[in-house]
């Protein structure tokens, strides 16, 4: 079953359950890491939500994609890519300042997290985690900035941002339209980018995988166009 539908008819309770299903074949410290990353990904976004259900659904997507579909069993991966908003989203709670500024906030929340798990969790984190945007520059373009060069230097990066940004753009029409719109018009320039960091040999996927993320983004564009060319 699609994510987006066992998210629609089970919810947080089914993806969660799919997840613990996904991780069982691993070995028994590697599944408490992935708990332990997941509980602690659930705690930082309890309050958080993506308009119509609980932003942990959107994380256990992203992990669950990358072990099912792209075929990844790295650990170091799956923890980065149940936290990958974390640091972006709740550094102080994370990284235990109350104050600070944006980057001493942000290197304590990586800091927390290397500490927690590994230095490599942290840098994967950071590597898809958005600096802190000059307000005197589009806040879209800035971003499409970010991910090109990050991922350019960071080939496991890619792994945690596509899988984001499929449940971001193939998943666009399980919003509201307003969020659509808002969505298709900052996702649909990065496009091209990642269909042609997807292709590179250094990326660590499988030609299937591959094959699989270059559909999907295909479909994300489709949709993209519905939105805002019809």
């Amino acid at each position: 079953m699609p994510l987006h539908a066992i998210t629609e008819v089970y919810g947080e309770d089914g993806l969660r359950e799919r997840f613990l299903m996904e991780v069982e074949p691993f070995p028994a410290a590697e599944r408490a890491t992935l708990v332990e990353a997941l509980d602690l990904a659930a705690r930082l976004h309890a309050g958080d939500r993506r308009v119509r259900e609980p932003y942990l659904n959107h994380l256990l997507r992203v992990a669950i994609r990358i072990i099912r579909y792209y075929g990844v069993h790295d650990v170091d991966v799956l923890t980065a890519a149940l936290l990958h908003d974390a640091v972006e989203d709740h550094p102080a709670e994370l990284g235990g300042l109350p104050h600070g500024t944006h980057t001493e906030l942000t290197e304590a929340a990586l800091a927390e997290l290397a500490r927690r798990f590994n230095p490599r969790v942290a840098e994967l984190v950071r590597s898809v985690t958005n600096p802190e945007y000059d307000p005197d520059r589009d806040r879209h373009e800035q971003y499409r900035s970010h991910v090109a060069e990050s991922l350019e230097r960071d080939p496991w990066a890619r792994v945690i941002k596509v899988s984001d940004f499929t449940d971001n753009g193939v998943g666009v029409v399980h919003t509201t339209f307003d969020k659509a719109t808002s969505a298709a018009t900052k996702y649909r320039p990065l496009v091209p980018k990642l269909r042609e960091l997807v292709g590179r040999p250094d990326t660590p996927l499988s030609v299937e995988a591959k094959d699989h993320i270059l559909d999907q983004l295909d479909l994300a564009e489709e949709r993209f166009a519905a939105i805002l060319d019809d």
